[in-house]
């Protein structure tokens, strides 16, 4: 398929290629020839020869309607972005004492907000400095964390010790796709020209 980017392929007349390969508008194989009868035959069509290949040998060309092409293209990365979902990094804050049914709340909470695509930071905290002696006891507990949450999530690094808090960040396991650069949707093509006056952050205690 076509990739709309920063820098727009060769249309019609600026197309000199001495042969190429061309593709017609229902997607069939019309032959290798001089780059001006691939030309008539897009005008034929009263649509755009478009150089989509240059690297190929011969480049390869397709016949079709640009400007409409661009736009549609436009309308579907405009929905996407639209539709995306920016992910947030989400707080959960535990203690060593935690009991069974705070901490499988925890979990539960830690794994909703990674089925909806967000990271999470857990912090275990150390309430007394002489907890700090028992660094162990917040690994097991940071484990036992990891392996409840290990269906949804993962840890991006591995746990720090960040003053009296032990922390790490866990992400989703299915990401959220890269956002795609916004094509540009100004004119160019022969219908273009015949067709422009158509009209938070959460945290537990």
């Amino acid at each position: 398929m076509l990739s709309i980017g920063a820098k727009q392929p060769l249309i019609n007349e600026e197309i000199h290629e001495k042969q190429v390969r061309v593709i017609g508008p229902n997607n069939d194989q019309l032959g290798i020839m001089s780059s001006q009868d691939a030309l008539k035959k897009a005008e034929e069509e009263d649509l755009d020869l478009v150089l989509i290949a240059p690297q190929g040998n011969p480049p390869v060309c397709r016949i079709m309607d640009y400007g409409k092409y661009r736009f549609e293209q436009a309308k579907k990365e405009k929905e996407a972005r639209k539709n995306q979902k920016q992910s947030e990094l989400k707080e959960i804050n535990m203690f060593l004492n935690i009991d069974v049914n705070d901490f499988n709340r925890k979990v539960a909470q830690a794994n909703k907000f990674l089925q909806n695509g967000d990271k999470v930071k857990i912090k275990i905290r150390f309430k007394r400095a002489r907890e700090l002696s028992h660094i162990h006891l917040g690994e097991d507990l940071m484990k036992r964390f990891m392996n409840a949450t290990a269906e949804y999530g993962a840890a991006d690094k591995p746990s720090v010790l960040e003053g009296k808090n032990f922390s790490a960040v866990i992400i989703p396991k299915v990401s959220a796709s890269a956002k795609k650069s916004s094509p540009k949707t100004d004119g160019g093509s022969k219908k273009d020209a015949k067709q422009e006056n158509r009209p938070a952050e959460a945290e537990g205690e």
